[in-house]
């Protein structure tokens, strides 16, 4: 993709103004190295496209490619000219929050979405122990409803079905009650008071939940007010 200008804006876009090669580098600045991990985080987009994206971007210089020792694949990582763009993505994302939240429709609710950056969000230095147990129920998913966060130490992992452990902490709400707490929209006192969020469980944990569930990086950024078919309830 080519502007044929030499304005530095038309440059920057010749980089990343292909499709999906933002979403990607947000995730790689969010923490992802590996492939799937970046996928998961991207939801459908075709693993080749991925891997000519992945391929551009490190011959532009902004993620470098590490064979992973001892197994198949590679990790990628931001350069410092990656690392540069993330006050360029958080300012994107403020005017998304003041400009286009009216085209956000009901199915970007994404549990697989949220639920990957909630466990991005958990700071386990904040947990008490070497082993926590984070369970959300979204009440208008059926066929899977029930999510768990298993906190070991420094790690964090998504379980699908019951770890078999005592629960330390319990989220019962809507996809969309569990994305406004997290986004800054409501605070979690509000959606409790108006029952649209029910939290079970030690008091240590569950009266500062901000502490060790970290909220999202636009938390504290200016919006406009929601949309109605948003904030209908």
């Amino acid at each position: 993709m080519k502007y044929g200008q030499f304005c530095p804006i038309a440059k920057a876009t010749e980089i990343l103004g292909e499709k999906w090669t933002i979403m990607i580098v947000r995730e790689i600045l969010m923490g992802a190295t590996r492939f799937n991990v970046i996928q998961r985080g991207l939801g459908d987009i075709s693993p080749a496209l991925l891997t000519g994206r992945l391929k551009s971007l490190e011959e532009q210089g902004i993620i470098v490619r590490h064979k992973i020792t001892g197994q198949k694949g590679y990790e990628y990582f931001p350069t410092e000219a990656c690392k540069a763009l993330l006050p360029v993505l958080v300012a994107m994302g403020e005017w998304g929050l003041c400009w286009a939240r009216h085209n956000v429709l009901d199915e970007d609710f994404d549990v697989d979405f949220l639920m990957l950056y909630l466990e991005r969000s958990i700071d386990p230095s904040k947990l008490i122990g070497n082993e926590s147990v984070i369970q959300f129920k979204f009440t208008d998913l059926v066929e899977q409803s029930d999510y768990w966060l298993l906190v070991r130490d420094d790690n964090v992992d998504l379980c699908l079905k019951n770890p078999g452990r005592d629960v330390d902490v319990y989220f019962t709400c809507t996809i969309r009650t569990m994305h406004d707490v997290w986004m800054g929209d409501r605070t979690y006192r509000d959606a409790i008071k108006s029952g649209d969020l029910y939290v079970q469980g030690a008091p240590a944990l569950t009266r500062n939940i901000t502490s060790w569930l970290r909220p999202s990086i636009f938390g504290e950024s200016d919006r406009m007010p929601l949309p109605d078919n948003l904030t209908d309830r």
